[in-house]
């Protein structure tokens, strides 16, 4: 993993106009049992991605990262598993799907997101990031929010909601009523896509192809975002621009 990040620092640095902010979308370290180990993980990711031009760097947990503590040496690292921030007219919401055992936004965030909403603007823009997908991709494969149609049917009274998110390694976009959904590519290992195979495993890695499947992703402001594909396999270069 440290290679692709030091790759994916090295290629967001060179970029000719630096992005306003750059966020991490969870699953920064590596699951394990140890919490000092655990704790020593999320720091040398933070050190690592410090040396990031950008100013402002958001980050967010995955499962890897809260699931076995309910997120507890996340926040000591990193600090609250979920946010929000205005940012140029945009409003950013950050939500926790993986610190709850079961999957679950759950009803206390519920309200919080229902109560940080309350003074948005029903036509302003308006963009959640989460890890898991909120829609039931493949459950499966864990790729739902148990309680992920709750944030949606909240969601649907603001007119222009984009939901970005991670979890399942690869690009996927997909529609809930008028609400957009984007995953990237992983900068450490890629997936197959939901259901190809009996077992959800990485895709085998390929010598000849080291960076085949993982990459990053560029949003840039408008309505619709237009995001941009950066692809390892191109040595970080734009795969793919779309309107999403």
């Amino acid at each position: 993993m440290s290679h692709n990040v030091h790759q994916f620092l090295a290629s967001v640095n060179a970029l000719e106009v630096q992005p306003d902010f750059v966020v991490f979308t969870g699953d920064l370290t590596h699951t394990t049992d140890d919490p000092v180990e655990r704790r020593k993980r999320m720091a040398q990711f933070k050190e690592i991605v410090s040396k990031l031009k950008v100013k402002t760097v958001r980050f967010m947990p995955g499962e890897h990262d809260a699931s076995l503590d309910r997120g507890k040496a996340y926040e000591e690292i990193f600090g609250q598993t979920h946010y929000a921030f205005d940012h140029k007219g945009v409003h950013f919401v950050a939500l926790d799907n993986v610190s709850d055992p079961g999957s679950a936004v759950g009803d206390a965030q519920l309200d919080w997101l229902r109560s940080e909403l309350k003074n948005v603007p029903r036509d302003a823009p308006v963009v959640i990031f989460t890890h898991r997908p909120l829609f039931d991709l493949y459950p499966q494969w864990d790729w739902a929010t148990k309680d992920g149609s709750k944030a949606i049917d909240l969601l649907q009274g603001w007119k222009n909601v984009t939901v970005f998110y991670g979890h399942i390694h690869q690009e996927h976009h997909f529609k809930t009523g008028d609400i957009p959904h984007h995953a990237a590519k992983s900068l450490i290992f890629p997936l197959p896509p939901p259901g190809s195979q009996p077992k959800r495993a990485p895709v085998p890695w390929d010598p000849a192809h080291p960076g085949r499947g993982l990459g990053f992703r560029q949003a840039a402001m408008a309505q619709p975002w237009l995001l941009t594909e950066r692809s390892a396999e191109e040595g970080l270069l734009p795969a793919a621009t779309k309107a999403g």
